[in-house]
Protein backbone atom coordinates (compact mmCIF):
# COMPACT_ATOMS: atom_id res chain seq x y z
CA UNK A 1 0.00 0.00 0.00
CA UNK A 2 2.98 2.56 0.17
CA UNK A 3 3.01 3.01 -3.59
CA UNK A 4 -0.82 3.70 -3.07
CA UNK A 5 -0.26 6.28 -0.33
CA UNK A 6 2.38 8.28 -2.33
CA UNK A 7 0.30 8.53 -5.20
CA UNK A 8 -2.87 9.77 -2.81
CA UNK A 9 -0.72 12.43 -1.10
CA UNK A 10 -0.70 15.79 -0.73
CA UNK A 11 2.36 16.92 -3.17
CA UNK A 12 4.73 18.87 -0.65
CA UNK A 13 4.10 22.70 -1.25
CA UNK A 14 7.37 24.73 -2.90
CA UNK A 15 6.09 28.07 -2.04
CA UNK A 16 6.76 30.17 1.07
CA UNK A 17 5.17 33.49 1.70
CA UNK A 18 6.12 35.61 4.89
CA UNK A 19 4.23 38.72 6.03
CA UNK A 20 5.82 40.63 8.21
CA UNK A 21 5.66 44.25 9.85
CA UNK A 22 7.84 45.72 6.89
CA UNK A 23 7.56 43.68 3.96
CA UNK A 24 5.80 40.65 2.59
CA UNK A 25 8.35 37.65 0.50
CA UNK A 26 7.48 34.84 -1.97
CA UNK A 27 9.96 31.76 -1.95
CA UNK A 28 9.20 29.60 -4.74
CA UNK A 29 11.40 26.24 -4.68
CA UNK A 30 12.62 24.66 -7.82
CA UNK A 31 12.08 20.51 -8.67
CA UNK A 32 15.03 18.33 -7.45
CA UNK A 33 17.57 17.92 -5.13
CA UNK A 34 18.70 17.62 -1.92
CA UNK A 35 19.56 20.68 -0.99
CA UNK A 36 16.73 22.21 -2.47
CA UNK A 37 17.02 25.58 -4.92
CA UNK A 38 15.39 28.85 -4.17
CA UNK A 39 14.64 29.16 -7.89
CA UNK A 40 12.73 32.58 -7.13
CA UNK A 41 12.56 35.25 -4.23
CA UNK A 42 10.56 38.43 -4.42
CA UNK A 43 10.77 40.97 -1.40
CA UNK A 44 8.00 43.85 -1.43
CA UNK A 45 8.37 46.33 1.54
CA UNK A 46 4.88 47.51 3.58
CA UNK A 47 4.35 51.19 4.12
CA UNK A 48 4.26 52.23 7.59
CA UNK A 49 1.60 50.43 9.70
CA UNK A 50 -0.10 48.54 7.12
CA UNK A 51 0.53 45.10 9.13
CA UNK A 52 0.66 45.44 12.77
CA UNK A 53 1.45 42.65 14.42
CA UNK A 54 -0.86 41.67 17.89
CA UNK A 55 -2.11 38.87 20.06
CA UNK A 56 -5.33 40.39 20.01
CA UNK A 57 -6.08 42.99 17.15
CA UNK A 58 -6.73 42.89 13.69
CA UNK A 59 -3.51 42.68 12.28
CA UNK A 60 -3.29 44.13 8.81
CA UNK A 61 -4.58 47.41 8.61
CA UNK A 62 -4.29 48.20 5.50
CA UNK A 63 -5.52 45.29 3.85
CA UNK A 64 -5.37 47.11 0.40
CA UNK A 65 -1.69 47.91 0.42
CA UNK A 66 -1.10 44.69 1.87
CA UNK A 67 -2.49 42.53 -0.65
CA UNK A 68 -1.00 44.68 -3.99
CA UNK A 69 2.36 44.06 -2.51
CA UNK A 70 1.66 40.39 -1.73
CA UNK A 71 -0.10 40.23 -5.71
CA UNK A 72 3.34 41.59 -7.19
CA UNK A 73 5.62 39.10 -5.08
CA UNK A 74 3.55 36.21 -6.35
CA UNK A 75 3.74 37.45 -9.58
CA UNK A 76 7.10 37.77 -9.40
CA UNK A 77 8.09 34.70 -8.03
CA UNK A 78 6.10 32.69 -10.65
CA UNK A 79 3.87 31.31 -7.33
CA UNK A 80 0.22 32.05 -8.64
CA UNK A 81 -2.36 29.19 -7.98
CA UNK A 82 0.10 27.01 -5.73
CA UNK A 83 -0.08 25.52 -2.52
CA UNK A 84 1.74 27.52 0.15
CA UNK A 85 2.92 27.79 3.41
CA UNK A 86 2.59 30.84 5.04
CA UNK A 87 4.75 32.63 8.00
CA UNK A 88 3.60 35.48 10.14
CA UNK A 89 5.00 37.32 12.81
CA UNK A 90 5.45 36.16 16.11
CA UNK A 91 3.47 38.60 18.02
CA UNK A 92 0.14 36.90 16.49
CA UNK A 93 0.98 33.73 18.90
CA UNK A 94 1.48 33.44 22.28
CA UNK A 95 4.55 31.27 22.78
CA UNK A 96 5.38 28.85 26.09
CA UNK A 97 7.69 26.16 27.04
CA UNK A 98 5.72 23.52 29.37
CA UNK A 99 6.78 20.95 31.36
CA UNK A 100 4.37 17.93 32.43
CA UNK A 101 6.14 15.24 35.09
CA UNK A 102 3.42 12.97 33.66
CA UNK A 103 2.88 13.40 29.69
CA UNK A 104 -0.98 11.54 28.49
CA UNK A 105 -0.40 8.72 26.09
CA UNK A 106 -3.21 10.15 24.13
CA UNK A 107 -2.29 12.96 21.81
CA UNK A 108 -6.42 14.71 22.96
CA UNK A 109 -5.69 14.42 26.24
CA UNK A 110 -2.34 15.92 26.14
CA UNK A 111 -4.21 18.60 24.01
CA UNK A 112 -7.00 19.63 26.78
CA UNK A 113 -4.39 19.19 29.44
CA UNK A 114 -1.95 22.24 27.59
CA UNK A 115 -5.65 24.24 26.99
CA UNK A 116 -6.27 24.16 30.93
CA UNK A 117 -2.67 25.55 32.10
CA UNK A 118 -2.47 28.26 29.64
CA UNK A 119 -6.10 29.25 29.47
CA UNK A 120 -5.27 32.27 31.87
CA UNK A 121 -2.20 33.00 29.99
CA UNK A 122 -4.09 34.70 27.25
CA UNK A 123 -6.31 37.90 26.58
CA UNK A 124 -9.08 35.45 24.81
CA UNK A 125 -10.68 32.46 25.57
CA UNK A 126 -8.50 29.23 24.01
CA UNK A 127 -11.83 27.88 22.42
CA UNK A 128 -11.34 30.76 20.12
CA UNK A 129 -7.52 29.81 19.56
CA UNK A 130 -5.37 28.00 17.67
CA UNK A 131 -3.10 25.63 19.03
CA UNK A 132 -0.23 23.51 18.07
CA UNK A 133 2.72 22.23 20.07
CA UNK A 134 5.78 20.10 19.84
CA UNK A 135 8.33 18.35 22.15
CA UNK A 136 10.90 21.54 23.17
CA UNK A 137 13.42 18.28 23.82
CA UNK A 138 13.99 14.44 24.70
CA UNK A 139 10.85 12.55 26.72
CA UNK A 140 12.31 11.69 29.87
CA UNK A 141 10.75 8.95 32.47
CA UNK A 142 7.37 9.54 31.33
CA UNK A 143 7.93 13.61 31.56
CA UNK A 144 7.93 16.05 29.04
CA UNK A 145 8.46 19.43 27.61
CA UNK A 146 6.44 21.43 24.92
CA UNK A 147 7.12 24.32 22.77
CA UNK A 148 3.13 25.47 22.62
CA UNK A 149 1.90 28.15 20.68
CA UNK A 150 -1.67 29.77 21.22
CA UNK A 151 -3.31 32.29 18.42
CA UNK A 152 -6.56 33.77 17.63
CA UNK A 153 -7.89 31.82 14.63
CA UNK A 154 -9.43 34.78 13.20
CA UNK A 155 -6.29 36.52 13.47
CA UNK A 156 -4.39 33.99 11.50
CA UNK A 157 -7.96 34.10 9.01
CA UNK A 158 -6.44 37.87 8.19
CA UNK A 159 -3.48 36.08 6.94
CA UNK A 160 -4.55 33.42 5.30
CA UNK A 161 -7.63 35.04 2.76
CA UNK A 162 -5.08 38.00 1.97
CA UNK A 163 -2.65 34.83 0.47
CA UNK A 164 -6.23 33.75 -1.53
CA UNK A 165 -7.08 36.76 -2.76
CA UNK A 166 -3.34 36.86 -4.24
CA UNK A 167 -3.96 33.42 -5.91
CA UNK A 168 -2.42 31.05 -3.62
CA UNK A 169 -3.63 28.70 -1.31
CA UNK A 170 -2.19 28.55 2.04
CA UNK A 171 -2.05 25.05 3.85
CA UNK A 172 0.62 25.12 6.99
CA UNK A 173 0.60 28.44 8.98
CA UNK A 174 3.68 29.30 11.62
CA UNK A 175 5.72 32.00 13.51
CA UNK A 176 8.55 33.55 11.89
CA UNK A 177 11.10 32.99 14.47
CA UNK A 178 10.35 29.86 14.59
CA UNK A 179 11.58 28.61 11.24
CA UNK A 180 14.54 30.78 11.41
CA UNK A 181 15.60 28.50 14.13
CA UNK A 182 14.17 25.59 11.13
CA UNK A 183 16.52 27.22 8.54
CA UNK A 184 19.46 27.16 10.54
CA UNK A 185 19.10 23.48 11.37
CA UNK A 186 18.72 22.31 7.87
CA UNK A 187 22.12 24.15 7.12
CA UNK A 188 23.82 21.87 9.48
CA UNK A 189 25.10 25.34 11.23
CA UNK A 190 23.34 24.77 14.91
CA UNK A 191 26.31 24.35 16.87
CA UNK A 192 26.42 21.20 19.39
CA UNK A 193 26.39 23.73 22.23
CA UNK A 194 24.11 26.40 23.43
CA UNK A 195 23.56 29.04 20.62
CA UNK A 196 21.59 32.26 20.78
CA UNK A 197 19.03 33.14 17.94
CA UNK A 198 18.37 36.73 17.78
CA UNK A 199 15.92 37.94 15.48
CA UNK A 200 14.93 41.73 15.10
CA UNK A 201 11.90 41.95 12.71
CA UNK A 202 11.56 45.98 13.04
CA UNK A 203 8.17 45.91 14.89
CA UNK A 204 8.92 43.07 17.35
CA UNK A 205 12.35 41.44 18.57
CA UNK A 206 12.35 37.58 19.46
CA UNK A 207 15.20 35.62 21.39
CA UNK A 208 15.42 32.36 21.13
CA UNK A 209 17.90 29.76 23.12
CA UNK A 210 19.19 26.11 22.03
CA UNK A 211 20.98 23.22 22.93
CA UNK A 212 21.73 21.94 19.76
CA UNK A 213 18.15 21.42 18.44
CA UNK A 214 16.64 21.50 21.92
CA UNK A 215 14.67 24.50 22.72
CA UNK A 216 15.52 25.93 25.96
CA UNK A 217 14.41 29.69 25.99
CA UNK A 218 11.90 31.83 23.84
CA UNK A 219 11.41 35.67 24.53
CA UNK A 220 9.48 38.11 22.66
CA UNK A 221 9.03 42.07 22.65
CA UNK A 222 6.61 43.47 20.95
CA UNK A 223 7.15 46.87 19.27
CA UNK A 224 4.63 48.46 22.52
CA UNK A 225 7.15 46.94 25.49
CA UNK A 226 10.19 49.10 26.80
CA UNK A 227 13.58 48.32 26.39
CA UNK A 228 15.95 48.28 23.72
CA UNK A 229 17.56 45.38 21.93
CA UNK A 230 20.80 45.56 23.86
CA UNK A 231 19.05 45.45 27.40
CA UNK A 232 16.76 42.77 26.47
CA UNK A 233 19.56 40.63 25.40
CA UNK A 234 21.41 41.48 28.50
CA UNK A 235 18.55 40.73 30.40
CA UNK A 236 18.24 37.11 28.14
CA UNK A 237 21.85 36.46 29.03
CA UNK A 238 21.49 36.76 32.87
CA UNK A 239 18.93 34.67 33.14
CA UNK A 240 20.67 31.85 30.74
CA UNK A 241 23.73 32.52 33.40
CA UNK A 242 21.62 32.44 36.74
CA UNK A 243 18.58 30.01 36.15
CA UNK A 244 19.82 27.72 32.84
CA UNK A 245 23.32 27.22 34.52
CA UNK A 246 25.17 28.43 31.11
CA UNK A 247 28.45 28.68 30.55
CA UNK A 248 28.56 30.29 27.55
CA UNK A 249 27.23 30.33 23.73
CA UNK A 250 29.42 28.49 21.15
CA UNK A 251 27.70 30.84 18.73
CA UNK A 252 25.20 33.69 18.26
CA UNK A 253 22.78 34.00 14.84
CA UNK A 254 21.26 37.60 14.15
CA UNK A 255 18.38 36.96 11.95
CA UNK A 256 17.26 40.70 10.62
CA UNK A 257 16.19 41.57 6.58
CA UNK A 258 17.95 44.66 7.09
CA UNK A 259 21.63 43.78 8.82
CA UNK A 260 23.60 43.86 5.70
CA UNK A 261 27.53 42.35 7.31
CA UNK A 262 29.09 44.06 3.88
CA UNK A 263 27.71 47.38 4.71
CA UNK A 264 28.54 47.04 8.59
CA UNK A 265 30.96 49.82 9.73
CA UNK A 266 30.37 52.02 6.94
CA UNK A 267 28.90 55.27 7.57
CA UNK A 268 25.73 54.26 5.51
CA UNK A 269 24.55 51.20 7.96
CA UNK A 270 25.81 52.38 11.78
CA UNK A 271 22.55 50.38 12.94
CA UNK A 272 23.74 46.60 11.92
CA UNK A 273 28.01 47.72 13.27
CA UNK A 274 26.45 48.63 16.49
CA UNK A 275 24.23 45.85 17.08
CA UNK A 276 26.80 43.55 16.53
CA UNK A 277 29.66 45.09 18.24
CA UNK A 278 26.99 45.17 21.27
CA UNK A 279 26.43 41.41 21.05
CA UNK A 280 29.63 40.05 20.47
CA UNK A 281 30.94 42.36 23.44
CA UNK A 282 28.17 41.51 25.90
CA UNK A 283 28.01 37.84 25.40
CA UNK A 284 31.78 37.45 24.30
CA UNK A 285 30.77 34.86 20.99
CA UNK A 286 30.45 35.47 17.23
CA UNK A 287 27.74 37.07 15.93
CA UNK A 288 26.97 36.23 12.41
CA UNK A 289 23.89 36.82 10.27
CA UNK A 290 21.78 33.72 9.27
CA UNK A 291 22.33 32.05 6.22
CA UNK A 292 19.73 29.27 5.43
CA UNK A 293 22.61 28.00 2.73
CA UNK A 294 23.87 25.32 2.26
CA UNK A 295 20.64 23.85 3.18
CA UNK A 296 19.35 25.82 -0.13
CA UNK A 297 21.46 26.62 -3.40
CA UNK A 298 20.43 30.04 -4.75
CA UNK A 299 19.51 30.74 -8.32
CA UNK A 300 22.43 33.20 -10.20
CA UNK A 301 20.63 36.13 -10.06
CA UNK A 302 19.85 36.01 -6.72
CA UNK A 303 22.54 37.59 -4.30
CA UNK A 304 23.62 36.03 -0.85
CA UNK A 305 23.78 39.28 1.14
CA UNK A 306 22.93 38.65 4.40
CA UNK A 307 20.06 41.66 4.24
CA UNK A 308 18.74 38.54 1.48
CA UNK A 309 19.48 35.95 3.73
CA UNK A 310 17.46 37.64 6.28
CA UNK A 311 14.63 37.97 4.37
CA UNK A 312 14.86 34.10 2.79
CA UNK A 313 15.43 32.28 6.21
CA UNK A 314 11.69 31.97 7.54
CA UNK A 315 10.14 31.09 4.33
CA UNK A 316 12.81 28.98 3.77
CA UNK A 317 13.06 27.48 6.81
CA UNK A 318 9.09 26.36 6.75
CA UNK A 319 9.67 24.62 3.08
CA UNK A 320 12.67 22.56 4.50
CA UNK A 321 10.81 21.50 7.78
CA UNK A 322 7.90 20.30 5.51
CA UNK A 323 10.00 18.52 2.78
CA UNK A 324 11.77 17.13 5.95
CA UNK A 325 8.41 15.94 7.80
Amino acid sequence: MSRLASLLAAPVPAVGIEIGPRHVSVVRLGAGGPPATVAALAVEPLPEGAVVPALNETNIADRAAVGAALARAVEQAGARRRRAVLVVPDSVGKVSLLRFEKVPERQADLAELIRWQTRKSVPFRVEDAQLTFTPAGPPDDGSGEFAVVLARRDIVAEYESVCAEAGVHVGVVDLATFNVINAALAAGTAPAGDWLLVHAAGAYLSLAILRGARLLFFRHRGSEDEGSLEEVVHQTAMYYEDRLSGRGFTRVVLASPWFDEARAGRESDPAAARVRQQLEQRLNARVDAVDPRPAVTLADRITADPATLGALAPAAGLLLRERIA
